[in-house]
């Protein structure tokens, strides 16, 4: 009976030993996951609808804070230009320094260089502005559309000041990459874009910080039951013993 008890109580310390490790790393995982993401990302409450359908007004989303020079054609930005507003904006870029944005080209969509350019993000059936418009950017700037093409104060609007209405690279704080609420999840890049020269921005880290965050919760939990299972199982396989 003795070393039945002293094989169990062996077992219980290693299992204890293992769940203090599960719950170490789950802690990790979960308090690593949310700094790292503080870090690189910022919330950011979408004020207007210029961005329908793709972001509605009222929306929280998550931007990552990135360099203007990392910015690519399609990305949807947070930027901050005093020409603009003196409140943070969101727009989509769909022009790049050297770019000549027009519009309308086949189809009723704007062209880039020339050539017309499908916006899957656009509502079907509308055309990609229902104001004829050509401009083009200057180097180090961005030409920016809001994806409600017919309640947007973007580029167009600006078109008779300096720069034809892009803003410059310096201005943008940061690139949003997912929907936190509604829970919309992370956003494509527009493939349509991919095929241009300098292709389109890659991903940012939201996906796995989120499974880090998520891990790492799960990791916890199933660590701190384990100690109150194992001592429950324990007690009763005693008991068991004793009676036997």
């Amino acid at each position: 009976m003795s070393g039945t008890i002293r094989t169990e109580d062996g077992r219980g310390r290693l299992g204890s030993v293992l769940s203090g490790l599960v719950v170490a790393v789950g802690c990790v995982l979960f308090l690593g996951g949310f700094a790292w993401g503080a870090v690189l990302y910022q919330p950011y409450t979408v004020p207007s609808d210029s961005m329908t359908p793709t972001l509605q007004v009222g929306s929280r989303v998550l931007a990552q804070r990135i360099d203007g020079d990392e910015v690519r054609r399609g990305d949807i930005v947070v930027f901050n230009d005093p020409l603009w507003s003196d409140m943070p904006m969101v727009k989509r870029v769909v022009g790049i320094g050297g770019d000549t944005i027009a519009c309308c080209g086949a189809g009723g969509r704007i062209t880039i260089n020339g050539e017309p350019i499908e916006e899957p993000y656009l509502l079907p059936g509308y055309p990609a502005s229902g104001q004829k418009f050509s401009a083009t950017v200057p180097e180090d700037s961005l030409f920016l559309l809001g994806d409600e093409r017919h309640n947007s104060l973007d580029s167009r609007v600006h078109l008779q000041e300096a720069g034809q209405g892009s803003v410059p690279r310096s201005a943008v704080t940061a690139r949003v990459d997912a929907i936190a609420w509604p829970l919309d999840g992370v956003l494509e890049r527009p493939a349509p874009f991919a095929e241009l020269p300098g292709g389109v921005s890659r991903p940012g880290p939201v996906t796995p910080l989120f499974y880090a965050i998520v891990g790492g919760c799960v990791l916890v939990l199933a660590g701190a039951a384990y100690g109150p299972l194992a001592r429950r199982t324990t007690a009763r396989s005693r008991k068991d013993t004793v009676g036997v």
